[in-house]
C-alpha cells in the first residue's frame, strides 16, 4: 500500500514538472518561429510588435498566477496559459502566412 501511495506521488509529481517545462518549452518555440519570420521577411514589423505584446501579456499573467499561488501554477492556471499560447500560435502561423510581406 505505502508503495502505491509513494508512485501516485511521484507521478502526480512528475506530470506538474512535465507541464511546467512544456509552458517553458512553448515560449521558446514560440519566440523562434516568431524570429524565423523576421529572418525571412514573412512578418510585417507591424504583426512582429503585435506578437510580441500577446507573448508579453501571456507571460505577466503567468507572473501573477505564479505569485498569487506562492511561486506555483494550479492546473486551472496551466490550462488558461495553454488557451492562451493556443490563441498566440494560430495568429503567428495566420500572420506569417498571409500576404503581406516586410518589404
Amino acid at each position: 500500500m505505502k508503495l502505491s501511495l509513494v508512485a501516485t506521488a511521484l507521478l502526480a509529481l512528475t506530470g506538474t514538472v512535465a507541464m511546467a517545462q512544456n509552458i517553458n518549452q512553448r515560449k521558446v518555440d514560440q519566440q523562434d518561429r516568431i524570429a524565423q519570420g523576421v529572418r525571412s521577411g514573412q512578418l510585417t514589423p507591424r504583426e512582429i510588435a503585435h506578437l510580441e505584446r500577446r507573448e508579453g501579456s501571456i507571460n505577466r499573467e503567468e507572473y501573477r498566477m505564479r505569485r498569487a499561488d506562492n511561486g506555483h501554477l494550479t492546473r486551472f492556471d496551466r490550462a488558461a496559459i495553454n488557451r492562451r499560447q493556443n490563441h498566440l500560435s494560430r495568429a503567428i502561423y495566420r500572420d506569417k502566412h498571409n500576404r503581406f510581406h516586410r518589404g
